[in-house]
């Protein structure tokens, strides 16, 4: 049974046993549902609703929302609970979220355990609250806490809750507390549904919807519950119930919730994907960053986080100090912007070292290399670094493009020599990319994914080619809209065009914030302008070699910037772009924003067939995971190749033929796509 009703001494205590987080299932629901009116039946005097183990209740089983709604609907059962003239009591032990949430704000009195967490994310799943909290938390909290907890999916610790007025009290142990309640306290509590309607806050509605606009801009989900809680100060509580019910209803059959819903079980198996190798014997203390830049000190910095001992590594005395600057400087930052407490930057402080050399260097767990991208200056690292030390280090190198297997040769035990993929900034970015070398262990893999756990990374694991996973797509995202401007597009319109997709950034935005030198060396080192078997586009070749313009650093790259950094459509570089057309004998045209971001994103998802058709990705999910987490894609699409299932895989086969007639030095049909529209097949029934 996952809900238990024990009934002794007037009280009846209803414990949802569902583990490992309670979700309310069909089952669960129907347990609930039978609990309450055993109690009721019994004439108790007292009904207290707690969870088993660490949670109360998680909140609702997602997996349900693909088919039609299963009675018993939760929003029915807490309208009964919250009815029942019998005192109710939330004993709130763990996470209430979601449909645990509204248990609670449907119940009279609510005790919470210090460390519960409340909260109401639905919008993070493309949904609203459909079983009463738009409506019940703005009569405990007011407006302006329920517009802001709900608006953004948020949640809060039992402190803070109590604050709000989400809950009444806090003790260590809910269940007993709730128990020992006195008459008086209870029988004087209301439940929400006969509270007063919380008064208008037209200010903190309109802060919220711009908060939604800047932070979750094209989902649907967030303004429609926004606009359930301003009902509630103007509607009544039935009509608006039953408003809130429908829209639920509405919005999880929608695009936006199935894409969410898709990205959040791909989480929770990329998550679970270390379970595949064997566990570490022990966790990994200590490590060596070999380079102290801004992606090494940030690695660094990443790794001291977590309570590992670091060494930053840098070649001589200057780079030593240049080191300790960026380490220090990102932990001031942490202080500034209220991640750390002085007492927290203090403990990673001590577990930052920066040295010059290899001489003397500590044994260490963890050795990664995150030195300049070139394939020689990292050899020599690796032909150096292992030399000092055990030959249980696992030896890793944080390279975007290189070849992991050419990098391995040479060493010692090469099954301890991996990809470890962080992205820039290391500290902040939550992909991780562990890349498998022909060679790499299954240990090595299992120590890797302990790491990222411990790190609050996201991993996926991808094998060896030029850019992996994020950087090969990445390369031909940015070959075809380059494309796009000879044709007739300019940096300006490309980027608008993504942004209205739903891109977080576009190509050439992007470009000037990371540095224009940095693909630039990657285009020599593949050397682009001599191949004949694509077509190369030179802008962004004579941007750097003959104009210096180098992105935000130089003040100047794909876009002109005032003294306040803010970018403005270059006439310098509309020039270049109209002479390369004129030179590639290109008549110009214009393109509508659709016909921008569609043709790219074909690109995109050819690139992803090929990927997996190579077994560099295992699953078109891993795919998705890295372009939503490293690359800004819209999670709302769900990923690259979620989306991709969204226009079929038919549809897209056609498109990219006729493209490739047209041009078939940039276009041609990717085999894995082909064999998928043959079969009537989607990128999703690869997943398992």
């Amino acid at each position: 049974m996952t809900v238990h009703c024990e009934i002794a001494g007037g009280v009846a205590l209803i414990t949802i046993d569902n583990p490992p987080l309670n979700v309310l299932g069909q089952a669960t629901r129907a347990g609930l549902d039978a609990a309450i009116i055993q109690a009721v039946e019994a004439g108790v005097g007292r009904i207290i609703l707690t969870g088993a183990g660490r949670a109360f209740v998680a909140g609702a089983d997602a997996k349900e929302f693909d088919g039609p709604p299963l009675a018993p609907h939760l929003n029915e059962i807490l309208a009964r609970l919250a009815a029942l003239s019998i005192p109710t009591v939330a004993a709130i032990n763990g996470i209430a979220l979601g449909g645990g949430c509204e248990i609670a704000l449907a119940c009279r009195y609510r005790i919470a355990a210090p460390s519960a967490g409340l909260g109401l994310p639905e919008v993070t799943l493309g949904i609203v609250p459909g079983s009463g909290g738009t409506q019940r938390l703005p009569r405990l909290t007011g407006i302006a806490a329920a517009v802001d907890l709900i608006g953004q999916g948020g949640s809060v610790k039992a402190a803070e809750a109590l604050d709000l007025g989400m809950i009444d009290a806090i003790a260590e142990d809910p269940v007993a507390a709730a128990k020992a309640l006195d008459e008086a306290t209870l029988r004087g509590a209301l439940v929400a549904d006969v509270r007063p309607a919380p008064e208008a806050d037209a200010a903190a509605i309109e802060a919220a919807r711009g908060l939604v606009a800047r932070r979750m801009p094209g989902q649907t989900a967030p303004l429609i519950a926004i606009g359930l809680v301003e009902a509630a100060a103007e509607h009544p509580l039935e009509a608006n119930l039953a408003a809130e019910r429908k829209a639920f209803l509405d919005l999880r059959g929608a695009d936006q919730s199935r894409a969410l819903r898709h990205i959040f079980f791909a989480e929770r198996a990329a998550l679970s994907a270390g379970k595949a190798f064997p566990a570490p014997v022990g966790a990994i203390e200590t490590a060596i960053v070999v380079g102290g830049g801004n992606m090494g000190a940030a690695i660094a910095y990443t790794l001291a986080s977590s309570g590992i001992h670091v060494t930053v590594v840098e070649t001589d005395a200057a780079g030593q100090v240049r080191a300790q600057a960026n380490v220090d400087g990102l932990v001031q930052q942490g202080v500034k912007r209220g991640a750390l407490s002085a007492d927290a930057a203090a403990r990673i402080a001590t577990r930052l070292t920066c040295v010059a050399g290899f001489d003397a260097l500590p044994q260490v767990d963890l050795a990664i290399e995150a030195a300049f991208e070139d394939m020689e200056v990292k050899r020599g690292i690796f032909a150096t670094l292992p030399a000092s030390q055990p030959e249980t280090t696992i030896l890793a190198t944080n390279t975007s493009y290189l070849d992991v297997n050419r990098l391995a040769d040479g060493i010692h035990n090469p099954g301890r020599f991996l990809g470890l993929h962080f992205f820039s900034p290391a500290h902040i970015m939550k992909l991780l990319e562990i890349v498998r070398g022909e060679r790499t262990s299954a240990e090595t893999l299992g120590v890797a994914f302990a790491l990222a756990k411990r790190l609050g990374k996201m991993p996926v694991l991808a094998g060896v080619c030029d850019g992996f996973i994020g950087n090969r797509i990445l390369t031909r995202y940015r070959q075809v809209a380059d494309i796009l401007l000879i044709e007739g597009a300019l940096p300006g319109q490309v980027d608008a065009a993504m942004r209205g997709f739903g891109m977080a950034m576009g190509p050439y935005a992007a470009q000037d914030m990371s540095g224009l030198d940095i693909a630039y060396a990657n285009r020599k080192r593949q050397n682009l302008k001599d191949r004949t078997d694509i077509r190369h586009v030179p802008v962004a070749d004579m941007l750097v070699e003959d104009m210096k313009r180098l992105g935000r650093k130089s003040g100047a790259g794909w876009y002109d910037y005032d003294d306040k950094a803010r970018p403005m459509p270059s006439a310098a570089v509309e020039k270049v772009i109209l002479e390369a057309s004129a030179g590639a004998g290109v008549t110009r045209r214009s393109f509508a924003p659709e016909d921008i971001s569609g043709r790219i994103l074909l690109a995109m998802i050819a690139e992803a067939a090929d990927i997996l058709d190579e077994g560099i990705a295992a699953r078109p999910r891993d795919i998705d995971i890295v372009l939503v987490h490293g690359y800004g894609f819209p999670r709302w699409r769900g990923g690259l190749l979620h989306y991709a299932d969204t226009l079929g895989t038919a549809a897209i086969l056609r498109r990219i033929e006729e493209l490739a007639v047209a041009d078939p030095l940039t276009w041609r049909v990717p085999p894995l796509l082909r064999r998928l529209a043959d079969t009537g097949t989607a990128f999703a029934d690869l997943n398992d």
